[in-house]
């Protein structure tokens, strides 16, 4: 059985808040792979985008979030990970990869300023256009799906939780 569960989703959507508490309640470990980026790269994300540009952001992101070596740990990337199929596919051979589903509704009154945030817009590129690109991905990477409409954080954890026990139940 994989032991890792690595979290998708928008900006936003709670991926290291959920991540780190689910982490806790499973005894795992616990990866913020945005951290390990700054940390390798001794700039914050908004530091390497303006230096290297967004193509040049994703080749770091690709080769961090690809060489993650765990066993046991919840890791959290960043959003955008999910246009680098390299790490993508290390995600789904060495985890469960758990999609934080919330509609855009929910992201974009959360976000509220997405250059603030870090979130990587393409010149004319709205948040609308940018959920709808990504949300395809996401789905697609999905082995699990939580919707985190209408649930507080603490629903979304259970959630979670419930989700993976019956997940590796019926992979068991």
């Amino acid at each position: 059985m994989k032991s890792n569960l690595i979290f998708i989703g928008m900006p936003a959507v709670g991926k290291s808040t959920v991540g780190i508490v689910v982490a806790k309640r499973l005894g795992k470990g616990f990866i913020d792979s945005d951290l390990l980026i700054q940390e390798q790269e001794g700039k914050l994300l908004r530091e390497i985008i303006a230096e290297v540009g967004d193509d040049g952001f994703l080749k770091i992101e690709n080769q961090v979030n690809r060489d993650i070596k765990a066993e046991n740990a919840v890791i959290s990337p960043g959003g955008s990970v999910v246009y680098c199929e390299e790490a993508m596919k290390h995600f789904k051979e060495i985890g469960i990869v758990v999609y934080l589903h919330a509609s855009y509704q929910t992201i974009k009154r959360r976000i509220r300023n997405p250059q603030k945030r870090g979130v990587v817009l393409k010149d004319g590129q709205t948040l609308k256009d940018l959920y709808d690109e990504r949300k395809v991905l996401f789905e697609k990477y999905a082995d699990v799906t939580i919707s985190e409409e209408g649930c507080q954080i603490e629903e979304t954890i259970e959630n979670v939780l419930d989700t993976i026990e019956n997940y590796s139940q019926n992979k068991a």
